[in-house]
């Protein structure tokens, strides 16, 4: 994927089960839970591009946060910054070749950042 595309959506759900029925029946997508993700059932958009992840919906965590790749998640936490908006989450090793972090831009909208290996490499 290239800069700026939107990879993955996280939705909040009160039950996983129901909710990946759900998605299953309306979109087609087949949602698992992937070794060394347990807890966190996953799926994979039909362009084989893009998927997401249902999470526990709890009072902090109500609405989908899109992830978007970038080039670099450590240069985009300080434009973030210097364009008025803030780190929700630090960046986080997803693998050893990706990782993951959170921004929050200056209207309180939480906007995920995947970077993952260079498609040459991976």
């Amino acid at each position: 994927m290239a800069h700026g595309d939107i990879t993955h959506i996280e939705i909040p759900v009160t039950d996983k089960a129901k909710a990946a029925s759900f998605y299953g029946a309306m979109f087609g997508w087949n949602i698992q839970e992937a070794p060394g993700f347990e807890g966190y059932p996953m799926w994979q958009a039909p362009n084989k591009l893009s998927g997401g992840g249902l999470v526990d919906r709890t009072a902090e965590n109500t609405q989908p946060v899109s992830y978007v790749e970038v080039d670099s998640i450590d240069e985009l936490l300080a434009k973030v910054v210097a364009l008025g908006g803030s780190v929700a989450h630090e960046k986080m090793a997803i693998d050893a070749n990706s990782s993951w972090a959170a921004v929050v831009d200056p209207d309180g909208n939480t906007i995920g950042l995947y970077e993952g290996a260079p498609a040459s490499e991976g």
